[in-house]
């Protein structure tokens, strides 16, 4: 759940710094883009070159950028992240930030965040336990903050008691939780088809096309970093899935692509089909590879199963049925019989005929049209920022707002 999530860590001045290099590995790991902002006095017990190092990101201390007069814009940072956590925060930082300080960047960052902010105090016991320490963190909840209760267990002073910052794992793992409660899509089953099919005419031949399956797997990636579980029917590709959420089901034929996903169908929420599904397959396959020879050959072709007018007449109420169309020529007049002719709810529209969008492309350029003949029509971008367009207006169409 916290694959390209964007999380501030704030590091402060506590001999618990050192646990902020586990905690951004950690982040880093599950796939988050993560920013450090340090407080002045905390690179006396962790070095910055460490942490940027760590989140392949520069460190952020001053509110100027060295010497060049550019400043670190703490309005845009509060606006980037989904979720700032403050490991470890120190008595001094908890204090200056339940009383509205603003003397660094971290404390401005903090008061122009509009995310979830997480705070886990690490101090020694007397000083989590003082009275000021303890109103503060209660006003802190009060403004609507999460607070990660310290550890119980051996101190840097020598006593035993509350006050060691969380470990690594457990803020992980308590941001995972938290993070997920707000998805779109949680609780939800998708199936999403994505690559080409290859129809086999004999042994070693096929009838196939060019699909890398890139749009569709960025699709699946985005609905499971959207809370979903998804179900991906893919053809023959090189692609590996990153979100755990995805169940992958490889096929090779437009008849398996159509077992796998009639079956996959009825337990769904949303089923989105991108796969670029041959039209046609051999009416007969050779048993072995066919010899070349100085005779014409004919391959006589008979049509595939088509798997996403069958879910069309499946589709129960309740269910979304979205459908690509891939077109050369007539494109809006092409999609939009599309959606009548297969019961769709919505279809995204592509054609070759732009440059950039299409097959063997990291870009993509789409139009989405919806059962109501209303269309929305994005810029060339990235697969992977037009899958999260497409999810976007899925999520708007499901919630009654038409585009």
């Amino acid at each position: 759940m916290l694959r390209n999530k964007n999380i501030i860590i704030g590091v402060t001045a506590s001999i618990a710094a050192y646990k902020s290099a586990f905690l951004i590995r950690l982040l880093v790991k599950a796939g988050a883009n993560v920013k450090v902002i340090m407080t002045p006095s905390s690179s006396e017990f962790i070095t910055p070159l460490t942490l940027s190092t760590l989140s392949k990101n520069p460190v952020l201390i001053d509110f100027v950028k060295d010497k060049t007069g550019q400043w670190n814009n703490h309005v845009e940072l509060g606006l980037w992240a989904d979720a700032l956590v403050i490991a470890p925060a120190s008595a001094n930082t908890i204090a200056k930030m339940a009383n509205g300080f603003c003397d660094n960047l971290l404390l401005a960052t903090y008061l122009s965040a509009r995310c979830k902010v997480y705070i886990a105090p690490a101090m020694d016991l007397d000083m989590y336990k003082h009275p000021a320490t303890t109103e503060n963190l209660k006003r802190l909840r009060s403004f609507g903050n999460s607070i990660i209760n310290p550890g119980f267990g051996e101190l840097a002073s020598g006593l035993n008691g509350e006050g060691r910052m969380a470990e690594p794992e457990e803020i992980v793992d308590h941001l995972t939780k938290a993070l997920s409660l707000n998805l779109p899509f949680t609780g939800k089953k998708v199936l999403v088809t994505a690559g080409p099919t290859y129809e086999a005419i004999d042994p070693v031949r096929f009838i196939g096309n060019h699909s890398s399956a890139k749009m569709g797997f960025a699709i699946a990636e985005e609905f499971a970093d959207q809370g979903a579980e998804v179900t991906l029917v893919c053809g023959p590709n090189a692609l590996k899935t990153a979100n755990p959420n995805i169940h992958r089901i490889d096929i090779t034929s437009a008849e398996e692509l159509y077992t796998a996903s009639v079956k996959a169908f009825k337990s769904v929420n949303i089923a989105i089909l991108s796969a670029a599904v041959a039209d046609y397959k051999p009416a007969k396959t050779a048993d072995q590879k066919i010899k070349k020879t100085t005779a014409t050959k004919s391959i006589e072709l008979v049509p595939t199963k088509d798997t996403l007018l069958e879910l069309g007449k499946l589709k129960r109420s309740g269910q979304l049925l979205i459908g690509f169309a891939l077109e050369t020529e007539n494109e809006k007049e092409n999609a939009k019989a599309k959606i009548k002719k297969k019961n769709l709810d919505l279809i995204v529209l592509n054609s070759l005929n732009d440059k950039g969008a299409g097959f063997k492309t990291d870009t993509n350029k789409i139009t989405i049209f919806d059962k109501y003949n209303k269309s929305i029509k994005f810029e060339l971008k990235t697969k992977a920022e037009v899958a999260k367009d497409i999810v976007r207006v899925i999520k708007k169409y499901k919630s009654g707002i038409k585009n």
